[in-house]
């Protein structure tokens, strides 16, 4: 897709166009965009959102699932968990696991016992 194509798509989504938005989200996750999903995630599209937790739980962004995370996407806490447990970031999993995260604090246990 051209850069005026993504422009003109753009406009359109931001006169409130969902088909725009739609094309717009299909096309910042072939690409990997996550500055595009993240910006339609924060404006509010489920879809969006789904999609960028889907990503950076692919390319091992803790940053962004920890943002996610944090802002209450209950999708993206369980993803966080997951990617702390692969890599074994036990900070992560402790920081989750002290605001009440039960399966960080299974996680950090199967950790320690492995």
């Amino acid at each position: 897709m051209t850069e005026p194509e993504l422009s003109l798509l753009r406009e359109r989504a931001d006169a409130g166009d969902r088909d725009a938005v739609d094309e717009l989200i299909a096309h910042a996750v072939d690409i990997g965009d996550l500055k595009e999903l993240r910006r339609w995630a924060d404006r509010g599209f489920a879809d969006a959102a789904d999609e960028l937790v889907q990503l950076a739980g692919e390319t091992g962004d803790i940053g962004e699932l920890r943002r996610l995370s944090d802002g209450g996407d209950a999708t993206a806490t369980d993803e966080l968990v997951q990617l702390a447990g692969e890599l074994g970031d036990v900070g992560e999993l402790r920081r989750l696991a002290a605001s009440g995260n039960t399966d960080a604090a299974d996680m950090l246990l199967e950790l320690a016992d492995g």
